[in-house]
């Protein structure tokens, strides 16, 4: 059976679907898996043992369609489920199955503060549309692989880290996802010993404050090394400190410690940090009774409020004492 899976995006997203391609391999006699994703992600499921090939959308759809078609799939597992995917199904015509996106609940305790929002990861809701292949989930958690030569090697980090370091993910999608960077600096003066700073190019100025207000046990990653090459930096880490992020879902694929720092999203959304073998390693901090909690299901670019109370009022000293623990 070749089956085609479909999430194009993004870093989080990708990782929390890879139960459903193990589980698939392992439980569905003679399954081929193929996986369509952007161009810029490809990497994530990329080494995956489980994926046969990976299709990457570029600039039009069109052509990923056209090279799709050609695979004769089988059917399609929708694990995106929008506009785009929405196009590609009805171009293949085959059996297709989309994951439940709970919109309409997750509108109601956005907007009205009505909780009608399902007590069921995210991982299980992708896993929810392939009961029907005999399909169960294994509980044995997310996974990210790549090749010995994508990693960043210890030896590279200053002397003082080599020993071990806490991966502060400073980086979200959204502003309101993200600590603001007084914060960031509060918190990186009550993390015990080094520290390796997790990035993209975009998070770079707010790195050099902390660097420059922490000193020397500060190490700057950001914008240095590709996807992998920061997921790397966390694997090996002793623990994690991040966002709502792809970050918190790395950290859980290699079973890192993490701490998770809740905004203007929560984890009643299920995508909240994963690990069902060692739920005691996955930790979150929220501002609890916040009445404009949750304020957006992905985040805005500033507070609506112009508080930013989920924020300014974290406990920054016991996610410090978290991650330590």
């Amino acid at each position: 059976m070749r089956l085609l899976v479909l999430r194009f995006s993004s870093i989080g997203d990708i990782v929390l679907t890879s139960p459903v391609l193990r589980c698939i391999r392992g439980q569905v006699k003679d399954a081929e898996i193929h996986f369509a994703t952007k161009s810029a992600f490809a990497d994530l499921v990329r080494f995956n043992p489980h994926v046969s090939k990976v299709h990457e959308l570029g600039e039009e759809l069109g052509d990923l369609i056209a090279r799709l078609k050609a695979e004769r799939f089988d059917a399609v597992i929708d694990l995106h489920h929008n506009l785009r995917t929405a196009r590609i199904k009805r171009a293949l015509g085959v059996p297709a199955h989309s994951f439940p996106k709970l919109n309409i609940e997750k509108w109601l305790l956005v907007n009205l503060r009505i909780d009608r929002m399902p007590r069921i990861h995210i991982v299980d809701r992708y896993l929810s549309i392939v009961e029907h292949l005999g399909v169960k989930n294994d509980d044995k958690g997310l996974e990210l692989f790549m090749p010995d030569e994508r990693e960043v090697r210890i030896g590279e980090l200053p002397s003082t880290h080599q020993q071990g370091y806490t991966a502060l993910a400073i980086g979200a999608a959204h502003a309101t996802k993200r600590m603001p960077p007084h914060k960031l600096i509060e918190l990186a003066r009550l993390i015990a010993g080094p520290i390796v700073l997790i990035g993209g190019k975009e998070d770079q100025s707010v790195a050099r404050a902390i660097g420059d207000a922490i000193g020397g046990r500060v190490f700057d990653a950001t914008g240095r090394y590709d996807i992998l090459g920061s997921a790397s930096l966390i694997k090996q880490a002793r623990a994690v400190i991040a966002h709502d992020s792809g970050a918190m879902h790395i950290a859980c694929a290699f079973r890192r410690p993490v701490v998770s720092v809740w905004g203007s999203t929560v984890p009643l959304f299920g995508m909240g940090p994963y690990q069902p073998q060692h739920p005691e390693r996955a930790r979150s901090s929220e501002v609890e009774a916040l009445p404009c909690r949750p304020c957006s299901k992905i985040g805005f670019e500033q507070c609506p409020k112009g508080h930013f109370r989920c924020m300014e009022k974290q406990d920054l000293r016991r996610i410090a004492e978290l991650a330590k623990a």
